[in-house]
């Protein structure tokens, strides 16, 4: 291949490409793109002239097509060159948007019940032109994702952050408790309770999330093979299965409501998940940006006052 050839290379040439290869069909690939069919076959067909190898196998008599050895080569660049338009493009938005414009931000269920709140209320005050928009799932699993291909601005997370282009700021070191009904003998406990104790006891946990996982793992690398007897996405199923006696739940402080009289809130042994705000390393961020993050912080460095005294 003559390098002079990469000049005719054209970015539609390599999305015909890969949405091709992801879906192993032109006419889903002419869909996605919303291109015709003949146009994406056409680029598929240029950029192969163009490399001096063949991207595709196409089968006689099967609609699927399938990557050659060189097209599963190319794919991983291509990838790459994407991920990084939709960076610049990203980029662009936020800086021709200032102090205007949309700030999308990513949240789960503890943070979006304790933290976002007041985040919210304060930075909406103080920048009233710009539009936030939240997207909410039952924990941090995914989000990164979003803020990798930019879709998300920020991010709240756990620590350690997931590989890949992220930076963050610690927000708020968040203790694991142990949630018990109030006529447990254990709500008399007046000490942390150990790991070892804690592996003993018929375990109400989370489903999808990374902080049950660390947390499980502390107690059999401390105090045994624990026993989950019930696991739930939704905080309030999971306080609701302690006062119905089902178990006793091992989860992070934020996530119980402290208010209902009939649980006791007994601190563990376990290490806090750190909590963390995270943007993409690689792109602009905007002066929203930056104020959203610095006021999440202030908002959880009073909240961790409030909480540490009664960890005491």
């Amino acid at each position: 291949m003559a390098s002079d050839h990469l000049a005719d290379v054209e970015f539609r040439h390599l999305l015909s490409f890969r949405a091709v290869a992801q879906s192993g069909s032109f006419h889903e690939a002419a869909d996605t793109l919303e291109y015709t069919q003949s146009a994406v076959s056409q680029h598929v067909a240029a950029l192969e002239a163009l490399l001096g190898v063949r991207l595709l196998d196409r089968a006689r008599g099967k609609r699927t097509v399938q990557l050659t050895e060189a097209g599963a080569l190319l794919l991983r660049h291509v990838d790459a060159i994407v991920a990084r338009m939709q960076a610049a493009r990203a980029d662009l938005r936020a800086y021709s948007e200032g102090a205007t414009g949309m700030l999308r931000v990513g949240t789960y269920q503890s943070v979006g019940a304790r933290i976002l709140p007041t985040t919210l209320g304060i930075f909406t005050a103080a920048w009233p032109q710009v539009e936030v928009r939240l997207m909410e799932t039952n924990s941090d699993d995914g989000l990164l994702d979003l803020v990798e291909s930019g879709d998300l601005d920020l991010s709240f997370a756990v620590y350690p952050l997931s590989d890949g282009p992220f930076e963050g700021v610690e927000l708020f070191r968040d203790p694991y408790v142990l949630v018990v009904p109030e006529n447990s003998p254990l709500a008399g406990l007046d000490r942390v309770a150990t790991a070892r104790e804690i592996a003993a006891l018929p375990l109400i946990g989370f489903r999808h999330c990374r902080s049950t996982g660390a947390a499980e793992a502390y107690l059999r690398a401390n105090g045994g093979d624990p026993r989950w007897v019930f696991r739930s996405d939704d905080n309030t199923t999971v306080q609701a299965l302690v006062v119905a006696g089902i178990g006793v739940a091992l989860v992070p402080r934020l996530t119980v409501d402290e208010t209902d009289p009939r649980c006791v809130v007994i601190p563990t042994e376990v290490p806090p998940r750190v909590l963390t705000l995270a943007w993409h390393r690689d792109r602009y961020r905007s002066q929203a940006q930056v104020a959203f993050v610095e006021l999440a912080r202030d908002v959880c460095q009073d909240l961790q006052q409030k909480v540490a005294p009664t960890l005491a």
